[in-house]
């Protein structure tokens, strides 16, 4: 009769397939992918698609993926695109330009791009703007007034802010460095 010990299990050979041999559901390849991708920095649905094709998960398998972690509340390109603009204000500075140009290389919806511009204050752009020209301004000292004006002008446009508002500004930052060294 055999092995008394042995009652009720198998043998491994007579499993018709053994886990290890088993295609692992690629659901849960999706589903871990996505996960791991979230803990290390928010991201939003675009860049989890490209990151799902890229690693070859079905395209069908990645919707439904995405769709239930949106669902869910895992995956929100409006809140993902709020935190973006915060974040580059604060850290970077950039201006509306700059904003909406980063915002669209992380694959946000232009719609909500525009959304997410219309809340930023203008006063704050400004006030923003002026404190980097400011900051600049303390390395031009010794330089011609219109290497200083390139200069600002330059950098307060590489970072999206508009030919008016950094007309004005570096405009403004001039004359107050002029009325401080004529002191």
């Amino acid at each position: 009769m055999g092995d008394p010990g042995s009652a009720g299990r198998r043998s491994r050979s007579a499993t018709p397939e053994r886990a290890a041999d088993r295609e692992p559901d690629p659901y849960d390849v999706a589903r871990t992918i996505v996960l791991r991708q979230l803990t290390m920095a928010p991201r939003s649905r675009k860049q989890l698609e490209d990151k799902l094709r890229a690693k070859g998960c079905a395209d069908e398998v990645a919707e439904t993926v995405l769709d239930r972690m949106s669902e869910v509340g895992l995956i929100d390109d409006q809140a993902f695109a709020g935190m973006v603009v915060r974040s580059q204000q604060a850290t970077r500075g950039l201006g509306r330009r700059g904003i909406a140009q980063e915002l669209r290389r992380k694959g946000v919806d232009d719609e909500l791009i525009r959304e997410q511009l219309d809340g930023i204050d203008d006063e704050a752009e400004r006030d923003r703007a002026m404190e980097l020209a400011r900051k600049k301004m303390r390395t031009l000292q010794g330089l011609e007034y219109v290497v200083q004006q390139r200069r600002l002008a330059g950098m307060l446009a590489r970072k999206g802010y508009s030919p008016s508002l950094v007309m004005s500004v570096v405009r403004e930052v001039l004359q107050e460095d002029q009325v401080q060294t004529d002191d």
